[in-house]
């Protein structure tokens, strides 16, 4: 793995665990998100940053990686929160935190462990 591809997969890590922190400082309530645009708007941005950071990732890394991570949905999550901010659906942001963030967040730790475990040997 690239070295620039693993900090961008460092930097995705962090960013789904500030969702979890947030998620755990708010409150896990539908709720509570649409109503507090401070919760809404840093789970937002983590998200648009996951997938800004996504995006970059090098070509060669997103096909061998492509059949365990969906990087074109990924990327159109960024693209949707960047230029419809405003109008973006609240319950999918909710949804994707919930549900695919987690998934994100494990695919970047085993991602990194394994290049690790290549880098030491």
């Amino acid at each position: 793995m690239k070295d620039s591809d693993k900090q961008r997969l460092e930097h995705m890590r962090a960013y789904c665990i500030d969702i979890s922190k947030t998620i755990a400082r708010f409150g896990d309530e539908f709720e509570i998100f649409i109503s507090d645009f401070d919760y809404f708007n840093s789970v937002s941005m983590s998200i648009l940053q996951i997938g800004e950071l996504a995006n970059s990732l090098s070509d060669e890394y997103k096909n061998q990686t492509k059949a365990q991570m969906p990087w074109g949905m990924i990327r159109n999550t960024r693209n949707i929160l960047a230029h419809t901010y405003h109008r973006a659906d609240k319950e999918i942001i909710w949804e994707t935190a919930r549900s695919d963030i987690p998934t994100v967040c494990n695919f970047c730790e085993e991602q990194l462990m394994t290049a690790e475990e290549t880098d030491n040997e």
